[in-house]
């Protein structure tokens, strides 16, 4: 096998446009696609190919990571070099890893595989804050993609994981994690920007009588978000209440409820209506991270919340130009007829 792809590269020899990297490149795409090697197969070693071209070291792996960039083939940890597809058309592989696929997310997705076009090969993974499962993704996935996109888990083992990529070929999305050295972001500040949100709607809240903010304490939601509900009420002298959890049933009026989780706020619209309050008037609801049928429910719930599809054509653009990005997305309150 190996005499049949070293042919496949020799033959481009007299190809005079073709520099060395390039005779590589393309021999072994043409290996491929006349099926001398197929997915799964290993490719000749650095070594193996230096003593069959003579070519220098950095030309043979400029070839290999290049090939890798574009999806054609995989490294695989002291083990070598194999085809990861026989699509040799396929000019970029992607890996994207979200939280989980939840509306806002899902929005940030569409946009973001739109932006990319067809000739990018993206795989889609959820880590649902799960540091274990997390890790085990980022073992997986690494030396396997041309770019990683990747919202991290503020977790003491997430720092050293991201920095076993190469960040160059790494962007971070919605959290922020420091880091070593440079790389690209394109995140959410919560603290300030949730403050400014709680603050705009300081004369609506007064006009009931508790401000309930649903908080599960080591759970996917920032942090941010909760220091600034506290340093809210205390602020502006709000009869402030923190809950683990909405149970069903309970909603009351002359209440304010604030949640982050979606099924929560389901359950709170599904009670409302079944209990013949009027929202925005009987009670008031505040949601995060804003979507299509948030606009629309119950005539609009207000909320406040990033441009998840601008986020996603950002994370596109830096995928195809590999320009560094370093930019940070304010949540802006969207007041509707909740509150």
């Amino acid at each position: 096998m190996n005499s049949d792809l070293f042919n496949e590269i020799r033959v481009l020899e007299d190809v005079n446009s073709f520099s060395k990297h390039e005779k590589l490149v393309q021999g072994i795409i043409n290996a491929i696609d006349q099926k001398i090697v197929s997915r799964g197969d290993m490719l000749p070693s650095v070594n193996q190919m230096i003593r069959e071209f003579n070519y220098a070291r950095e030309t043979i792996v400029r070839a290999y990571k290049e090939l890798i960039t574009r999806g054609i083939i995989e490294s695989k940890n002291r083990r070598g070099y194999f085809v990861s597809t026989e699509s040799t058309e396929q000019h970029l592989k992607v890996c994207l890893l979200l939280f989980a696929f939840d509306t806002f997310q899902e929005t940030f997705y569409q946009s973001f595989r739109s932006s990319l076009g067809e000739n990018v090969h993206l795989d889609i993974f959820f880590h649902h804050n799960n540091p274990q499962i997390f890790e085990t993704i980022l073992r997986d996935i690494k030396g396997k993609y041309g770019m990683y996109v990747i919202a991290p888990i503020p977790h003491p083992n997430s720092v050293a994981l991201l920095e076993e990529l190469p960040m160059n070929k790494f962007l971070m999305v919605d959290r922020y994690l420091r880091l070593k050295g440079e790389y690209s972001y394109i995140v959410q500040e919560f603290e300030k920007s949730s403050y400014g949100a709680f603050a705009a709607l300081a004369d609506r809240i007064r006009e009931f009588d508790e401000f309930v903010f649903f908080f599960k304490p080591s759970s996917a939601e920032p942090n941010e978000v909760l220091k600034s509900f506290k340093k809210f009420v205390k602020d502006y002298n709000i009869n402030g209440i923190l809950k683990n959890t909405y149970e069903p049933g309970s909603i009351e009026s002359g209440k304010v409820y604030f949640t982050i989780h979606n099924l929560e706020l389901w359950q709170m619209l599904k009670d409302t209506k079944s209990k013949g309050l009027v929202l925005g008037k009987d009670l008031g609801i505040l949601s995060h991270n804003d979507d299509y049928v948030k606009e629309i429910i119950f005539d609009g719930i207000t909320t406040f919340s990033i441009d998840f599809a601008n986020m996603g054509r950002m994370a596109a653009e830096f995928v195809l130009s590999k320009t560094p990005v370093k930019h940070t997305m304010k949540n802006e309150l969207i007041r509707r007829n909740s509150l």
